[in-house]
């Protein structure tokens, strides 16, 4: 078996119309079409997209974006809930909206919807209240996507340490709820990656391959202190977190993400993006 590389469509956030306060806008937006095309010229095996970056969810839409997946040959998955997700528990409504984001996963043909229980947002509020609402939400939704065999992977976003995700997927006790293994959230929770792997990687689904570095005069506190630089040119082990999900039998996509870019990556996302692909294309053709 050799492990897929894919790209997370959030890489490109800033021409999808999220700039951040720190950002400069792009002088030329990207649509999702866009964005297909480009990861075909790449050579990737599949995407990653993010539904808020997708312009409509009526079925007939959903089904046009199926055909193109399918004709590009793409591995796929959804993700919902950026940026806060179910907000730790707190948002009920937000449930509703993720339970129904599983039939639109199924709609395009992705086996995986990534997820966002919490985020950095709520990182301080204390976590035993809110992976008990969790514990409940995600038991809730699981009987939907194991209905409809769509597996849901929550993201470590910046909020809870491998132990606590650990408790999350013991609890919910489904092998239909699983994990998006964050590289650089782990890594920016000071929870090692390969360390949170070796506790994890039975439960991986989907991946958001992100290198990082401290960015120069950020502050320890702030979120971005730890920013994305280019697959392989930051302080994560890919090498060896590649060979543990190969000792898996991981079937999903090692897919790139950008999200707040180095100054060394600056306003050009798809040199660091093409780098990160060529860059994962070498190592899973060396393992």
């Amino acid at each position: 078996m050799t492990l897929k590389v894919g790209i997370d469509n959030y890489s490109y956030h800033r021409f999808f119309g999220e700039v951040y306060p720190q950002q400069v806008a792009p002088e030329k937006d990207m649509t999702t079409e866009d964005f297909l095309a480009r990861a075909k010229e790449l050579g990737v095996d599949g995407v990653s997209l993010e539904s808020c970056f997708i312009k409509s969810f009526e079925e007939d839409y959903l089904r046009e974006l199926k055909k193109k997946l399918d004709d590009y040959g793409f591995d796929r998955v959804w993700a919902w809930g950026h940026p806060d997700g179910l907000e730790g528990g707190k948002n009920e409504p937000m449930l509703d909206d993720m339970i129904k984001h599983i039939s639109y996963a199924k709609l395009i043909g992705a086996p995986v919807m990534r997820t966002v229980g919490s985020s950095l947002a709520f990182r301080f509020d204390p976590h035993e209240p809110q992976l008990k609402k969790l514990t409940k939400m995600f038991k809730e939704a699981v009987k939907v996507a194991e209905d409809l065999d769509v597996k849901l992977a929550v993201e470590n976003h910046f909020d809870f340490d491998s132990d606590e995700f650990l408790r999350l997927f013991e609890d919910v006790a489904s092998d239909h709820f699983g994990l998006t293994f964050d590289t650089g959230n782990f890594m920016r929770l000071l929870d090692e990656p390969v360390k949170a792997m070796e506790k994890l990687g039975k439960y991986v689904f989907a991946t958001h391959i992100k290198d990082i570095k401290i960015t120069p005069g950020a502050a320890a506190d702030e979120w971005f202190f730890f920013s994305s630089v280019a697959v392989g040119d930051g302080y994560i082990n890919f090498p060896e977190l590649a060979k543990m999900l190969q000792g898996l039998n991981y079937t999903g996509l090692l897919a790139v993400e950008i999200d707040f870019p180095h100054p060394e990556v600056g306003t050009n996302e798809d040199a660091a993006v093409a780098k990160s692909v060529k860059y994962l294309q070498k190592l899973v053709a060396s393992i």
